[in-house]
Formats: C-alpha cells, sequence, structure tokens
C-alpha cells in the first residue's frame, strides 16, 4: 500500500516569536532558517514581511534552499483592490516561495475585528490568492478561528474554507486559534470540511495548545485526513505554545499507527538528529532543555527505580516505547536513594568504569550516594560530581589543585559619579604543584566572582580550562529556619559542545556554589585527560 505523504510546516521564525520573552534577531532567524532547512522541513515560514525591519531585511534574499521559504501577512483590505494594497505588495514582492494569508473564518471576528461585511472578506479571501498565484508563489491560507467559527457558524466557516480553496490556494488551513478545540471534535469538524468539497490533501491543520493537546489534536486531524501540519520547534509561540513538531514528527515516524500509512519527508538520519536539533534551539534562546521533553529530553529514556533499571538491562522494551538512538537520545540509568545495583552498574559501564557486582567499593559507593542523598545531594540531576565521586570510591581523581582558601566579600557603596553600587569581590588561594598561588576577582554577585578568581590562575592547567564556561546556576533551599540547607546545581559546557552537571550542598550558599564550582573544573580537567588519551590510542 503506498503512503500518504504528510507536509510539515515550521512557524517557529513567526507564531514561535509571540513566546513571551523571545525576540529574534535577523542573525537569530538566518541561523534558525538554515537549521530547519538541513533538517528537511518541507515549509519554513519566516514571518511578516514590511511588517517590521527585522522582518522586512530577513526576507530580501531567500534564506532556504530544500524548504520552500514561506511569507506570512494578512489578506488585502476590504474596500481596497489588490493591486493597490501595499501589504499584499510586501508579501508577492518578498524573496518568499510560498505565501501564508491569515484570513478570518469566525463571523463574530470579521464584524468586530475587521468591521466589513462577510461579502468583502470573502471577495478579499479569493483576491489575495489569485494575487499570489500571478506572482508566481505558492498560496495557502490559514483560516484563522476556523474551529471555534466552525462551532458557531458552520456555514459562513466552510465558505472561508471553500473561497481559499476555489481560488487555487494549495492548503487551507484550519486554525484553533484559541487551543480550546478537543481532538474528537478536529476530527469530526475536519471530516465535515472534507465531505463539503475540500480534499484532504489540501487540507493542514494549525494547533495552539492551550489544554496542553495541541500534539493530540494535530495527530487527531492527520487521522481525520489533513495531510500538513504547522507547528514549532519545542513548542514554543504565544500563551501556552504552538503543537510541537519535536514531537509530532517521531510520533509519525515512528509509531505503527502512523508509520504504516504515512511518509513525510524526513529521512531516518535527520530523525536521529532531532534531539540535537531541539537542545540546540534551547541554547539559541539561552534557556535549559525540557527535561521530561518526550523523545528529546534528558528523562525521556531515564529510570532510577531499582526495579524498572533491572528490567531495562534484561530488555530495554520493558520500559522503553521507541529506541532512543532513532531520536538521538541515550538511554540514562540514574543514580539515587530509590537505585539498586543495576542502576549503579549500568550507569558506571555508561561511563566506561568497569566494576564487577560483588565488588565491595559498589556496596560503599551505593551507601555513600544514599548517606549523601540523605544530606540534599542529588546525583540523578548531578552527573558529572556523580562520576567524580564513582572514581574517588572505585579508583583515583589525580590531585589537579588545591584550594587553601577562599573568601567573598559584598560591599555597597556610592562610586565616584555618586551612583550606589553593590560590589562582590573575591579571593582564592590554591596551590599547584606545591606553588601557592592567589587571585582577586569582582564580578557580578560572589557566585560569579568566585567562579572568575578560582579559574583565573591554575597554572599548568589554565589553558584547559579557557573554554569552560557556566551555562546555568540553580540554588534549592532544602529547609526553612535560619539554619537552612542549600542546594546548589550547577550546569557548564566547553567547546566541545559537551555539557555537565556539578552539585554542592551547605548550610551557606557560597560554600554550596564553590563545592559545585569546584566538581565543575576537576571533572573538565578529567574528562580532557580521557579525551587526550583516546586521542593517543587512535
Amino acid at each position: 500500500m503506498k503512503k500518504e505523504r504528510i507536509y510539515l510546516f515550521d512557524t517557529t521564525l513567526r507564531d514561535g516569536q509571540q513566546t513571551p520573552g523571545v525576540d529574534f534577531s535577523v542573525e537569530d532567524k538566518i541561523v534558525i532558517a538554515n537549521m530547519l532547512d538541513a533538517f528537511g522541513m518541507d515549509y519554513v515560514e519566516g514571518g511578516y514581511p514590511g511588517a517590521n525591519p527585522t522582518d522586512t531585511a530577513f526576507f530580501q534574499q531567500k534564506r532556504t534552499v530544500r524548504s520552500k521559504f514561506v511569507a506570512f501577512g494578512m489578506t488585502k483590505r476590504a474596500g481596497v483592490s489588490a493591486s493597490n494594497d501595499p501589504g499584499l505588495a510586501a508579501l508577492v514582492q518578498s524573496k518568499a516561495d510560498a505565501i501564508c494569508f491569515v484570513a478570518k473564518s469566525w463571523d463574530y471576528h470579521v464584524r468586530v475585528a475587521l468591521g466589513c461585511t462577510n461579502e468583502e472578506n470573502l471577495e478579499a479571501i479569493s483576491a489575495s490568492v489569485e494575487a499570489a498565484r500571478a506572482a508566481g508563489k505558492e498560496p495557502m491560507v490559514d483560516c484563522e478561528h476556523f474551529f471555534d467559527g466552525f462551532k458557531a457558524n458552520p456555514g459562513y466557516a466552510l465558505a472561508c474554507a471553500k473561497t481559499a480553496y476555489g481560488a487555487g490556494a494549495r492548503w487551507v488551513v484550519l486554525c484553533d486559534t484559541n487551543g480550546g478545540t478537543q481532538p474528537a471534535e478536529v476530527r469530526e469538524i475536519v471530516g465535515k470540511v472534507i465531505a463539503a468539497g475540500i480534499p484532504g490533501d489540501h487540507l493542514g491543520i494549525h494547533a495552539h495548545d492551550d489544554t496542553g493537546q495541541a500534539v493530540a489534536n494535530s495527530l487527531a486531524a492527520v487521522e481525520a485526513g489533513v495531510r500538513q501540519v504547522q507547528g514549532t520547534l519545542n513548542g514554543i509561540g504565544e500563551r501556552c505554545g504552538n503543537a510541537n513538531l519535536v514531537t509530532i514528527l517521531p510520533t509519525l515516524m515512528l509509531k505503527p499507527a502512523y508509520a504504516d500509512r504515512f511518509e513525510t519527508g524526513i529521512t531516518e538520519d535527520a530523525l536521529a538528529g532531532i534531539s540535537r536539533l531541539s537542545h540546540a534551539f534551547d541554547e539559541l534562546l539561552n534557556r535549559a532543555p525540557n527535561q521530561q521533553a518526550p523523545y528529546v529530553g534528558g528523562s525521556a529514556f531515564a529510570t532510577k527505580a531499582g526495579i524498572h533499571a533491572s528490567a531495562l538491562l534484561k530488555d530495554p522494551q520493558t520500559y522503553e516505547h521507541v529506541t532512543p538512538d532513532t531520536v538521538g537520545n541515550t538511554r540514562r540509568v540514574m543514580v539515587s536513594d530509590q537505585g539498586g545495583k543495576s542502576n549503579f552498574i549500568a550507569e558506571l559501564n555508561r561511563r566506561g568504569i568497569a566494576v564487577a557486582k560483588d565488588d565491595p567499593r559498589l556496596d560503599t559507593l551505593i551507601s555513600l550516594v544514599k548517606e549523601r542523598e540523605a544530606q540534599g545531594y542529588a546525583y540523578e540531576g548531578a552527573d558529572a560530581s556523580f562520576e567524580l565521586l564513582a572514581r574517588r570510591t572505585l579508583g583515583a581523581v589525580p590531585s589537579f589543585f588545591h584550594v587553601e582558601s577562599f573568601r567573598c566579600m559584598v560591599e555597597r557603596r556610592y562610586d565616584v559619579t555618586g551612583n550606589l553600587k553593590t560590589v562582590s569581590e573575591a579571593i582564592v588561594k590554591v596551590i599547584v604543584d606545591g606553588e601557592e598561588k592567589m587571585s582577586v576577582a569582582e564580578g557580578d554577585g560572589p557566585v560569579n566572582a568566585l567562579d572568575i578568581a578560582l579559574r583565573k590562575d591554575l597554572g599548568k592547567f589554565q589553558h584547559e580550562i579557557e573554554d569552560l564556561s557556566l551555562t546555568d546556576f540553580k540554588v534549592r533551599i532544602l529547609n526553612g529556619g535560619t539554619e537552612a540547607i542549600t542546594r546548589v546545581l550547577i550546569e557548564s559546557h566547553d567547546a566541545t559542545g559537551a555539557r555537565w552537571w556539578t552539585v554542592g550542598v551547605s548550610e551557606n550558599i557560597i560554600d554550596a556554589s564553590f563545592q559545585a564550582l569546584m566538581d565543575s573544573i576537576v571533572y573538565k580537567l578529567v574528562k580532557n585527560r580521557e579525551a587526550a588519551g583516546a586521542v593517543a590510542a587512535e
């Protein structure tokens, strides 16, 4: 049986930019467009040419090679001809391959938002599609508020969709703009649209996640007959976000209910890079990846319960719905106070640390982890600190340097211009090869000052940590009162792309931070030596 084609339409650069706190520069948009194009998306929507300087500059040249480059904008205004509408002119004159018009399909919005008649709105849809076709662009129409409009006035909502299709729109996209439609409603309404004369291979779905069902609604629409799915990377978008293409795509390609019937333009090799794509996008947004994201999250294939880990090691299918490497992820058996020997052995083996099940040092390590987690440490979220603890317990970690002492000072004072200023300063004394070195640094807060001072002069190791950067810093108070225990988690990365977490626990937040900082540096030095050994062995 020949599989039906599902087309993927990415609107990260347009609808995704509606996310609070997200504001792409032209350079950001170019990078993301290249990522999406290389991945193999069918359509990459870039924004509104003519609406703002960023999007206008972005559309001055074609931005994709394999994907169709899409411009987004309103249909022409009522009472103005297509040839005299400046917004429509900006769309047809852009370097885009296709134009996606947003059109009102709920008569309530036509009356209130557009202030025109229903007939004038239909004429605007038809004329805009015809103008795009005349300019050699592939036209499509996003029927805004379609599902709400259909429930309020099915005849008019259908008229909008049929007008777009009749004028020559390649795709008529049904939008759940408010995100409140349920999957059963989506199936029913899509079925009625197809029955009214618009074939499924000309229909798309654009779902928002306001009830947490954007992915479910998109898949329901596919089951009902639509063949284009719109969404964004990692589900970003206004309010609660858009349908997450990073979740939808693996489901379409890996789940038999879809994979046996449909195909996409994404190769298996590309799908194996979807975790990297997701994480690279989060890095560009300067935010930590969602650890519990389906398929691509760090916890997507992780387990820490001992009985689960034991079964997982015998047969991964016992607790995995797909194989991690199909989406570029890895199996992770975490260590914690809930874990048994199977967890620890699996995690150690993954790190290249061999240990026998009956080795007494393994029992020591397990007891030590459980004891320290009772004190507040969290090794399931601090992979690097766990590895250092394991190496010290089962073998040895080189003594690269010794911290003799550190001191932090925070002073609030007026500067020479009379402005009130808070200054943080740190002094760190370290011993490297028997030589004491003292470093002083100011920073944006005491932890930053400590970090700068600690990494300012490590003697012969200094060049090895020049590419080390701190990515994230999390603080959690574990109990109340004046004697509160503080846990600090620090994420670090280097030029190789490696990322790792370290943990520190203390009654003093500065001390806890310093523990995590120390582990981060030592882990980096250990990994440098492992890499050098691997290169030497080749």
